[in-house]
């Protein structure tokens, strides 16, 4: 089993920053490809950003610019810089891991494991 364990949202000011973190655990071994996700109120989940397992980066036209991913392949821990906050950033943000072949990085059925969230607020 693996689990997925998301933090560091919380509560800022428009213009500002909020680093994400995706802590991954369990039987889970080698490269694997990342990403986050995000689900703002009566909206449908969309990608954000996903890293491959060559880590090569892939980030929505929303964000790119702004957002910056990370990972720490010691630590099996994936990060989200997110710079200049603008209150359409305001969502729950997962991250999700090991995901199929082809399709869209930013595909939900894609990935099979999920995190439980962490809330964004941005206020303007």
């Amino acid at each position: 089993q693996v689990q997925l364990v998301e933090s560091g949202g919380g509560s800022v000011q428009a213009g500002g920053s909020l680093r994400l973190s995706c802590a991954v655990s369990g039987k889970i071994y080698g490269r694997y490809c990342m990403g986050w996700f995000r689900q703002a109120p009566e909206k449908e989940r969309a990608g954000v950003a996903a890293i491959g397992r060559d880590g090569t980066t892939t980030y929505a036209d929303s964000v790119k610019g702004r957002f910056t991913l990370s990972r720490d392949n010691a630590k099996n821990t994936l990060y989200l810089q997110m710079n200049s906050l603008n209150a359409e950033d305001t969502a729950m943000y997962y991250c999700a891991a090991i995901c199929r072949s082809g399709g869209s990085w930013f595909a939900l059925s894609k990935y099979n494991y999920w995190g439980q969230g962490t809330q964004v607020t941005v206020s303007s």
